[in-house]
């Protein structure tokens, strides 16, 4: 079911967006060759809880950290360790989530580690450059599937691959919520989007094969051909209008 917010909910979705989304500024200030995505989740958890939030993603479905920070390969859902040290020309994906007061943000991030290739940053570009092309169509009237073939058709002519086994989500007072929001698609199919939605949109793309595999620890996703991958998301609402980012810094 499909849950539309009224302007309260959304009030403490704008609150937990901003919380969510300073955590990343935090986290992307932490990035850095020679520290553990173990010491980056432990700020983030303080950040939030600091803020009178709590992090959406500790002990959901049983996951163990504040955040999933995922390196090179991984494209999410990788698990805080202290033996995991981020090196000079990683990539990382952070991603993060805040919920305040019953309702949660949800977003994330690519980040380089020091130098990385030119090949690495235009993937991160694409990545994040696929949502914007995406939020074009996040306006009432138009389809889920509106989106995912905006991200799909964008991915595709830069010589990249979707993630197609992981998908957005709707967001609110539970973390995912539906409908499902695809990176792939056919434009004018899906869901209809009406105001007072709230979605989060979250390319997950390739360097090579859009295939992917689950790891022993249950948790953390790789590309199958052991290539980088990218990962960008916001939470926004849709308005009559153009959509609104919810997980920005006010």
């Amino acid at each position: 079911m499909i849950i539309i917010k009224n302007s309260e909910q959304i009030a403490l979705m704008k609150k937990a967006g901003q919380i969510t989304a300073e955590a990343l500024l935090l986290a992307r200030d932490l990035v850095r060759p020679g520290i553990s995505t173990k010491e980056i989740d432990t700020k983030i958890h303080a950040f939030i809880t600091k803020c009178g939030a709590v992090p959406s993603f500790l002990g959901y479905g049983g996951f163990p950290g504040s955040a999933c920070i995922s390196i090179n390969d991984e494209v999410i859902h990788g698990i805080p360790s202290a033996k995991r040290i981020l090196n000079e020309g990683d990539i990382v994906k952070i991603d993060v989530g805040a919920r305040y007061r019953g309702y949660n943000g949800d977003s994330a991030r690519t980040f380089p580690v020091g130098k990385v290739s030119d090949e690495a940053l235009r993937l991160i570009s694409v990545t994040e450059q696929s949502f914007y092309e995406a939020m074009k169509f996040a306006k009432a009237g138009n389809r889920v599937g509106d989106i995912g073939s905006a991200v799909e058709n964008f991915v595709i002519s830069n010589g990249f691959s979707v993630v197609k086994e992981y998908v957005g989500h709707g967001v609110g007072a539970e973390l995912h919520e539906d409908p499902s929001v695809p990176n792939y698609g056919k434009a004018g199919k899906g869901a209809r989007l009406y105001p007072g939605m709230t979605l989060a949109i979250e390319p997950m793309v390739n360097a090579g094969v859009e295939g992917v595999k689950v790891l022993k620890d249950g948790w953390t996703v790789k590309t199958l051909d052991g290539k980088l991958s990218a990962h960008y998301e916001n939470s926004i609402l849709i308005t009559e209008g153009d959509p609104i980012m919810l997980t920005v810094v006010s």
